[in-house]
């Protein structure tokens, strides 16, 4: 892939393994608008970015080239070998080709760590569209106004400290069920330093995963999904009563624990577990696998 700024845009151009409505209708990502055929609203990292693809084209609108590679290479993964990750696992058995193949264009995005936190509270037995709809809604009552877009304001995610402020009966007028008492208990903890997110960052993958337990409302799905989508750690396998099914139907075969299952995926696919279970999830989610 190249680069390059022109006017207030940047182009990048011959850019493989990228579909952005793959990306973002594949469970990781949850602010977001569709503006048109493969454009969209995305806001992350405090920034309101509008892109749009065209084939191998993407357009990133009004940003500068600072901005671009200080947040958004990093932030689309644009340095990873996805072909090299694509071959290895494609070469694991026909299932994961199948998926692979079935949305090539999947890639895991590197999230805000605090953002994950909350964002995958809100996950718990919980639907896309109640997570969009829960996280929108904090944003919007405790965020700050980053930008606004044709006349439509948007907020940034609200820090710790800004959180702070929610009560657990403002949190349940948001109409985000029991998961209210565990984003206070986040907050509490994360604010206190309990739960230091600097330190999170520097730990070991099984340490990081043990201090996120501490906060109440994270189990360990919850918790592998937050050591993946916001401390960017591809050796876990985030599992739950939906992904055990998925892989009791096209793997294993027969019914067997959520432990058994991770250890299982952890074995077969190996460093590439993380990528497998995108890829899976989505081809599963849509073809309604299960």
């Amino acid at each position: 892939m190249t680069y390059k700024q022109e006017n207030n845009n940047i182009i990048i151009t011959n850019l493989n393994h990228f579909d952005i409505d793959e990306i973002l209708d594949s469970g990781q990502c949850f602010r977001y608008e569709q503006m048109g055929e493969k454009e969209y609203i995305i806001i992350a990292h405090n920034k309101v970015l509008v892109v749009k693809q065209i084939k191998t084209e993407i357009i990133l609108y009004n940003i500068t080239l600072e901005e671009y590679e200080t947040i958004w290479h990093k932030y689309f993964s644009f340095d990873d070998d996805y072909e090299n990750i694509k071959n290895t696992l494609s070469s694991k058995d026909d299932i994961i080709r199948e998926a692979i193949n079935y949305a090539p264009g999947v890639r895991i995005l590197k999230q805000d760590l605090w953002e994950m936190i909350i964002t995958f509270i809100l996950s718990a037995n919980n639907n896309i569209k109640r997570i969009k709809h829960g996280v929108l809604q904090i944003s919007e009552k405790y965020g700050e106004i980053i930008d606004e877009i044709n006349g439509v304001k948007y907020y940034n995610f609200p820090t710790p400290e800004l959180l702070c402020k929610a009560t657990v009966e403002e949190l349940h007028s948001l109409k985000i069920g029991f998961r209210d008492k565990y984003i206070v208990d986040a907050c509490i903890k994360v604010a206190s330093g309990e739960v230091n997110l600097k330190n999170l960052v520097n730990m070991t993958t099984s340490d990081a995963k043990e201090e996120l337990l501490k906060i109440k409302g994270i189990g360990n799905k919850v918790a592998d999904c937050i050591l993946l989508f916001g401390l960017h750690r591809y050796e876990v396998f985030p599992t739950d009563t939906w992904i055990r099914k998925v892989m009791i139907s096209l793997y294993i075969k027969k019914d067997v624990k959520l432990d058994e299952i991770t250890k299982y995926a952890l074995e077969h696919f190996g460093e590439n577990a993380s990528y497998a279970q995108q890829y899976l999830f989505h081809y599963a989610r849509k073809n309604k696998i299960s």
